[in-house]
């Protein structure tokens, strides 16, 4: 198994060099391996960094004294960043540059709210909805507060909501962007991260690129903002979405219906 993952490797890595794409079943490891990798010494600083550093929770440290010993671990879970594609980030949660946690959901939303604040956008606010994967009702809290911490209203959800209402919530209440924190079929211990722009798609080019750089330059824990929850409120910056939009999205949905005649005569006959 040792040496099939190594030669799945080796093409990967060779094709990347010559400019194709990458072929067949690729882990998040692999990829790695190939785009955007720290040298050792860095892997090593960046875990040194992550432990010390009075930014990172208790709780992330104690996650990351568990694994002092695997160094194949640190690696994996400090190799790189965790990338921002088109469309948002996905990945394994857990504590690390790249992994899915509340620091690269921060840094992610840091890199968005610089991007609209570009864009002279920022008093329109965001909408933010999130499914029920482990951690996503936190994710989605720390992109709320990120965004109010950098002046831009944050619009969430109280619980679980599916992707298209956030479409329709970012037309409704006038949003710039919105977030939908998912990671759609992937397993268990994954969660993602997509972004859409005021018209209710995903970024498409060539704004996802823009997106794209403005995370990237985000480079340091330490500007990234975000603010007390009760502040943001008391401040304007932090609105819970109340019930009147979910009735809006259910009166715009029946208006979709083909048959309703159909749906009235058969309703007593379906079930889920």
């Amino acid at each position: 198994m040792e040496r099939m993952n190594e030669n799945r490797l080796k093409r990967c890595m060779q094709r990347a060099e010559e400019g194709g794409e990458f072929g067949g079943s690729i882990t998040q490891g692999d990829a790695a391996s190939v785009h955007g990798r720290k040298e050792k010494m860095d892997v090593k600083k960046e875990y040194a960094f992550w432990l010390e550093d009075s930014y990172f929770d208790e709780q992330t440290k104690e996650e990351l004294r568990g694994i002092a010993e695997d160094e194949k671990e640190i690696e994996e879970r400090f190799c790189r960043d965790l990338e921002f594609g088109t469309g948002g980030l996905r990945g394994v949660i857990g504590a690390g540059t790249n992994r899915m946690n509340i620091y690269t959901v921060r840094k992610a939303t840091q890199g968005l709210a610089d991007y609209i604040k570009q864009q002279g956008t920022e008093k329109k606010g965001a909408a933010i909805a999130y499914d029920s994967r482990n951690m996503s009702r936190e994710f989605a809290e720390e992109a709320a507060l990120c965004f109010a911490a950098n002046g831009i209203k944050a619009y969430i959800f109280p619980s679980l909501r599916p992707t298209p209402q956030l479409s329709f919530a970012l037309r409704e209440l006038g949003c710039t962007a919105g977030v939908v924190v998912t990671a759609s079929h992937n397993p268990a211990e994954y969660n993602g991260y997509k972004v859409y722009w005021e018209d209710g798609a995903q970024i498409t080019a060539p704004r996802d690129q823009e997106i794209i750089s403005a995370v990237n330059g985000v480079t340091d824990f330490h500007r990234i903002k975000t603010m007390d929850k009760e502040k943001a409120a008391e401040s304007g910056l932090y609105e819970v979405i109340g019930a009147d939009l979910d009735e809006r999205y259910i009166d715009a949905l029946k208006k979709l219906m083909l048959h309703p005649e159909i749906v009235r005569a058969e309703a007593e006959n379906l079930k889920i």
